[in-house]
């Protein structure tokens, strides 16, 4: 039974619903978890506006899942406060319960019952209508392409068709706050764009999503906000632009007409006052940026030098070139470009 069928939806207006004009959906402050002598979070504080994606970053190990766990009552925290949904976590998390939905890592379906059955009998759990929960299991198993094996029994399902069923059985409900624990791991990019666009349709409707992932182009693709932990602190807050600016500005990059040249090139700009050149591993002259009168000093000093040039363009650091100068610790898209 996935984890989502012990978790009902909370409508505003019902006795007990929990306000509906909160500028924040999710408020944790001073969150610490230990584990025997590891401290797996050490006063993580975290905000997710409502109505918004919040993107949580961080290596494998950093506390992104212990996270998630004790904001959806799974566990609970040695020291700190949550509120989510207007809810106190520790106070309130029968309520709280009721406005949530959870994916975790791992996908978690009744592999006896077939993939229409699965979603219809968590639409039930959540208080759906006969009717309400069969329309509403038909509607997902079409956006996540499983309808032609919606009768087949879960258990003869490939690994990333149970992901995709899982991911459906947490959206069911319709939940206020949706948390997706590293959603498209080990998905194939059709399913994982159709993930996204599911996602970003909940978010439309008003829900509130906290995404914990390592695939930078997911992070890029759905998050309004990011938060970069690592070793259980959170060590960056804001927008993509905000953690690219923290990081470095532009970049200009320069290939040299003959690739001999570049040390050469190099060495020419740091005799000109101008160090901080390097050669790339693509074989260019890399110069971090501060302003645009350096870029015009750096194109003269390698004109008046004499280099040819085959090629200028200048660029903001990826995402990827940000979680690795926070964290020092490659992305699983970084990952997977290198093999």
């Amino acid at each position: 039974m996935t984890t989502q069928t012990a978790i009902a939806p909370q409508r505003a207006g019902q006795p007990g619903a929990a306000p509906t004009d909160r500028v924040n959906a999710v408020e944790a402050r001073g969150i610490v978890k230990h584990f025997g002598e590891t401290r797996a979070l050490d006063g993580v504080d975290l905000t997710v506006r409502q109505g918004t994606v919040l993107g949580v970053l961080g290596p494998n190990g950093a506390g992104k899942t212990t996270l998630i766990r004790i904001l959806s009552t799974l566990i609970t925290p040695d020291a700190g406060t949550a509120v989510v949904g207007g809810y106190d976590v520790l106070r309130q998390p029968k309520q709280l319960r009721r406005t949530i939905g959870l994916t975790g890592q791992y996908a978690s379906v009744d592999e006896l019952l077939s993939g229409a059955e699965n979603l219809y009998l968590i639409g039930r759990l959540l208080d759906l209508s006969a009717k309400q929960a069969k329309a509403r299991a038909a509607e997902l198993l079409e956006r996540f392409s499983l309808t032609e094996a919606a009768g087949r029994p879960a258990k003869t399902y490939s690994g990333g068709m149970r992901r995709r069923l899982d991911l459906a059985a947490s959206m069911i409900g319709r939940p206020r706050v949706l948390y997706l624990d590293e959603p498209t791991t080990g998905l194939d990019p059709r399913t994982r764009n159709e993930v996204w666009a599911e996602v970003q349709r909940m978010v439309a409707e008003g829900a509130t999503v906290l995404l914990t992932t390592q695939y930078m182009e997911e992070a890029e693709q759905l998050a309004s906000d990011l938060t970069v932990i690592d070793r259980g602190r959170v060590i960056a807050n804001g927008t993509v632009a905000d953690l690219k600016a923290q990081v470095g500005g532009r970049t200009l990059r320069v290939r040299p007409g003959d690739p001999a040249e570049l040390p050469a090139m190099v060495r020419a700009l740091a005799e000109s006052g101008l160090p901080g050149g390097y050669a790339d591993p693509d074989g260019q002259l890399a110069v971090p940026l501060t302003d645009e009168a350096q870029l015009t000093a750096v194109i003269g000093v390698l004109g008046t030098r004499g280099f040819a040039v085959a090629a200028i363009d200048t660029a903001v650091p990826s995402l990827d070139e940000v979680f690795l100068a926070l964290t020092g610790q490659q992305s699983a898209s970084t990952e997977e470009t290198a093999r």
